[in-house]
């Protein structure tokens, strides 16, 4: 028994099963497809060759039967044919390192099969079954062994460039250096084999290597494999790396997510004080325009009661009072209507929306019909406001914009939210010049839109010229709470 080649055999075997169960386990971490897809080969190459090194170790420990030791040979030819050729997939893969190249990569191994095959059956013909054992056990290393190895240092240099490229700088230095240990194991350790009567191994084997450096090629092949697997496992590091990488762009991302959603918050709240103003604006508008007129008449009136001459012309100053009071007050109250329909406490949206379309048609002689589909649900006061506001919008510009004759208002109550669709069969717009113009239009526009925003919601407005508009608008169903029914 040969008890340093079983250690040798151990450790050879034991370096590569760990590189080929580690790039098993961490090769599907890569965010790159293409090293990701050369790595499994990686891994089939370590393990099956680990499995051929062991089998070595017993055979050398004399632990296999006779009716082993005489199929050992070609299963062994197997098993160590198919690492190598696994080896040269992996080599392929990294080296053509092109997407559409792939399926091409395969003609590889399957080139150095073929030789391989090919080699076999010329020599079952010029040496004796015995010499056959031997000599297939050379050619495989000479067919296939020395071109995969070298191919597979051909990609890890190919695999260096890109980890450098990446900014994986030391990763990269992990791979050259698995790379030149493969330029070691497959040039030197692959060319000195058994004695055979094949050249060169007549000449260069594993006897002229012991003989000229003191110790068994086996140690070489061994020491090489240790430092190739080493180095191999040390780059998988970088799939850690990258994953690292890839959360701390996400939790950027979110981090720039956020901040936008804040500065969108910011901008959304200047449009509301923005929108309010406008509003306040409008409201002291009218109250000078209408109500401040209608009081400067009365008091002006009252100064006349002073100075009217006789009874009748009394009357006639106090009857105009009068009916510029009236109109004071009933403009008053559609100011205070408009500001907060005291029907919205007292009938609910249904009611106040039927109320609102009726004295819209009393006031402009436009036709609008209400429709309501499904039972009004406890609504929370927000909601409610919500939805009149726009639908109030909605119809003043129709009123004061569409031109049109018929305007119909739909809403539908549903589990989760409300529908609310308003159409006009008015003259239309284009809603492009609208959205770049400064006025009255494009204000009421974004109210509506702000308003639904501020709810989660959204309105959807489609109009074109001689076609009418169209105003949709989803507002969540948030009910009111028990205290505030």
């Amino acid at each position: 028994m040969d008890t340093p080649l079983i250690g040798i055999y151990f450790f050879y075997g034991l370096a590569f099963f760990s590189m080929g169960l580690l790039v098993a386990m961490e090769g599907g971490r890569s965010t790159d497809l293409r090293l990701r897809m050369a790595l499994r080969p990686l891994a089939g190459f370590g393990l099956t060759h680990s499995i051929h090194e062991w089998l070595e170790m017993f055979k050398v420990m004399g632990h296999f039967t006779e009716a082993m030791n005489a199929i050992y040979p070609f299963f062994a030819l197997i098993i160590l044919a198919f690492s190598f050729l696994s080896l040269a997939a992996f080599g392929s893969y990294l080296v053509l390192g092109s997407e559409s190249t792939w399926r091409v990569s395969l003609i590889i191994p399957l080139g150095l099969e073929a030789i391989w095959v090919y080699g076999l059956f010329i020599f079952r013909s010029r040496y004796s079954i015995e010499d056959m054992h031997i000599i297939a056990d050379v050619w495989t290393r000479y067919s296939i062994a020395i071109p995969a190895s070298l191919l597979a240092a051909a990609g890890l240099v190919v695999q260096q460039r890109a980890f450098r490229h990446s900014g994986l700088v030391r990763f990269g230095r992990d791979s050259l250096w698995a790379s030149v240990a493969f330029v070691w194991y497959g040039i030197v350790g692959q060319l000195f084999t058994t004695p055979s009567s094949l050249p060169p191994s007549n000449i260069l084997n594993a006897d002229l290597f012991f003989d000229f450096f003191g110790f068994p090629i086996q140690l070489l092949r061994a020491i090489t494999a240790m430092f190739a697997s080493l180095f191999v496992i040390r780059f998988l590091r970088a799939f850690q790396v990258e994953s690292d990488a890839k959360i701390a762009e996400l939790q950027a991302a979110q981090l720039h997510e956020s901040q936008q959603r804040e500065n969108l918050r910011a901008q959304l709240f200047r449009r509301i004080v923005g929108a309010q103003e406008a509003e306040r604006q409008r409201i002291a508008r009218d109250l000078h325009d209408e109500t401040g007129q209608s009081l400067t008449a009365i008091g002006m009136g009252l100064r006349g009661l002073e100075n009217a001459a006789g009874a009748n012309n009394r009357t006639a100053v106090l009857k105009q009072m009068q009916a510029i009071t009236s109109d004071s007050i009933q403009e008053l109250q559609r100011i205070i209507a408009d500001l907060r329909p005291a029907h919205l406490d007292d009938l609910g949206l249904s009611a106040t929306l039927r109320w609102y379309a009726s004295r819209t048609h009393e006031l402009t002689g436009i036709g609008i019909r209400v429709d309501i589909d499904g039972d009004e649900p406890a609504l929370d006061d927000a909601v409610k406001i919500t939805i009149f506001r726009i639908i109030q919008e909605a119809l003043n510009n129709v009123v004061k914009h569409s031109q049109a004759t018929i305007a119909n208002v739909k809403v539908h109550y549903q589990k989760d939210k409300t529908r609310i669709h308003v159409y006009d069969n008015g003259m239309g717009f284009n809603i492009k010049e609208v959205e770049g113009r400064i006025g009255r239009i494009s204000l009421g526009l974004a109210g509506m839109e702000e308003r639904a925003a501020l709810l989660g919601g959204g309105v959807t407005i489609s109009s074109r010229p001689g076609y009418g508009t169209e105003v949709e608008a989803v507002i969540p169903c948030i009910l009111a709470k028990e205290e505030d029914v």
